[in-house]
């Protein structure tokens, strides 16, 4: 028999705490209390904002820099850039410069929005003459053999963002454009964040016909729920038709 409506047990709980005063009145107040003092969430403030506020307050490029996959990464564009001959890479995207640590490039220029990035690479690097470091908007149509993109097109929410560094990405490159990144549209649950996955192998299709796909690296550590444990993200390696 199905249970009255008056009978169920959550109901008549509700109930009796409205029939006494006292309960009553010290549940309300502990509710406003919680959400008063909740948190409002902020509405995320774009692409380049995000990550300039990010290294301004001391943060880093994030876990794909660091550990297991900065050493992933460094293995293959290192083994790339010799059996390649690579004498010449450009970077969009170079971060905090930990990447870079593990890199072995004859001569390098990175580029970033953020300043603060910036600054911190330049520091780091003092001593390297065959590395320098520029803000994105000072960027003025340098080129090298090699483009590189790293963990950087997830990040980059505003379509006219993605759009214009995928053209400045393959106009950079004079022979190789390799790009380390999940290739989905699934964005479920990324909402309001700094990651919206992008099938941008399409992309490359439809707007690069000069160019084809060489390669294809999955990651050495695949994703199975827990971003530090696993990427999305995985090479893939185009090279301009001559």
């Amino acid at each position: 028999m199905r249970r009255r409506h008056q009978d169920d047990p959550a109901t008549m709980l509700k109930e009796f705490v409205k029939g006494i005063p006292v309960v009553r009145d010290v549940a309300r107040k502990a509710y406003n209390a919680l959400t008063k003092n909740a948190p409002a969430r902020r509405p995320f403030p774009g692409s380049r904002t995000y990550w300039q506020d990010r290294y301004d307050r001391g943060g880093n490029s994030g876990v794909g820099s660091y550990g297991k996959f900065a050493e992933f990464k460094a293995d293959v564009l290192n083994s790339f850039v010799i059996d390649n001959n690579i004498q010449t890479v450009i970077e969009f995207g170079c971060g905090d410069g930990n990447q870079l640590m593990l890199a072995n490039y004859p001569e390098y220029i990175g580029f970033d929005v953020s300043p603060t990035a910036i600054a911190r690479c330049r520091a780091q690097f003092a001593s390297e003459r065959s590395k320098s470091f520029r803000s994105l908007e000072s960027y003025a149509g340098e080129r090298a053999q090699l483009a590189l993109s790293l963990d950087v097109i997830y990040h980059l929410i505003e379509d006219d963002a993605f759009e214009e560094h995928m053209r400045g990405l393959f106009a950079a490159a004079t022979r190789f454009v390799i790009i380390y990144s999940s290739d989905t549209d699934a964005n479920e649950g990324n909402e309001n964040t700094h990651v919206k996955h992008r099938k941008f192998t399409s992309w490359v299709e439809a707007n690069c016909l000069g160019w084809s796909r060489e390669g294809h690296i999955p990651n050495r550590y695949p994703y199975h729920g827990d971003y530090r444990q696993g990427s999305l993200a995985e090479f893939f390696i185009y090279k301009r038709r001559t």
